[in-house]
């Protein structure tokens, strides 16, 4: 999953970023309020941390012009600001929730945790497709009881297209949000990873198969009707 964190203090952005990829999130990280903006408007995320007070545009601003743009991502705006109208005023222009500094990292994964779930898919932290079931808490993947050992790649890839089952997912949106921006990832390097997640979770199992390739599309995760 692909955060976007907007932070102006280094230490902060940067041991948020160092926790998130520990818990296999991928990130990116900007310290001013108008690069912070632009990536925003520019890329897509599954989430985005915005810090309140930054140089150049504020962080309520940068939430409204998201907003304003159309783009559902949650997000989560830090702050010092703890009086209740300010976070109203967070709120109030779009943001899906509030934390305020000093904060623990266990808290800030949990509401992140909390904001990526989907009522529709989810059962607490538990992603869950016909018989295949993925733990977000402690990466544990099942097909029915049996435990399947995936690499850090192969966990990305399978938890990004199990939270988007309704939809076909390409190469490079998969490239997008599951390598960091700054790797050199070809298309036929998804392939290899997509064919060996499908030797995991789907060719030692009797019954449905559940990753489908749409040739010249993409790549989609589900029970075929």
């Amino acid at each position: 999953m692909k955060v976007l964190i907007v932070e102006d203090e280094p230490k902060i952005a940067g041991a948020i970023s160092r926790g998130l990829k520990y818990e296999n999130f991928i990130t990116e990280v900007y310290q001013d309020g108008n690069s912070g903006l632009s990536a925003a408007l520019g890329d897509e995320y599954d989430i985005i941390i915005l810090d309140r007070m930054l140089p150049g545009v504020e962080g309520l601003e940068i939430t409204s012009q998201i907003r304003q743009a159309g783009i559902r991502t949650p997000i989560l705006i830090l702050t010092a600001k703890s009086q209740i109208r300010d976070r109203v005023a967070g709120l109030n222009a779009g943001a899906d929730d509030y934390l305020i500094k000093p904060f623990s990292f266990e808290e800030l994964l949990a509401r992140i945790r909390a904001l990526l779930r989907r009522p529709a898919d989810t059962t607490d932290n538990i992603l869950k497709i016909g018989d295949l079931t993925l733990d977000t808490t402690n990466f544990d993947v099942r097909r029915g009881k049996k435990r399947i050992k995936l690499t850090k790649t192969e966990y990305g890839l399978l938890e990004y297209l199990m939270r988007n089952t309704s939809r076909i997912i390409s190469k490079d949106k998969l490239i997008g949000h599951v390598w960091d921006f700054d790797a050199d990832i070809l298309p036929n390097t998804v392939e290899a990873y997509i064919g060996s997640l499908r030797r995991k979770i789907d060719k030692p199992f009797k019954g449905t198969s559940l990753l489908h390739t749409y040739r010249g599309f993409g790549y989609k995760i589900g029970i075929k009707k």
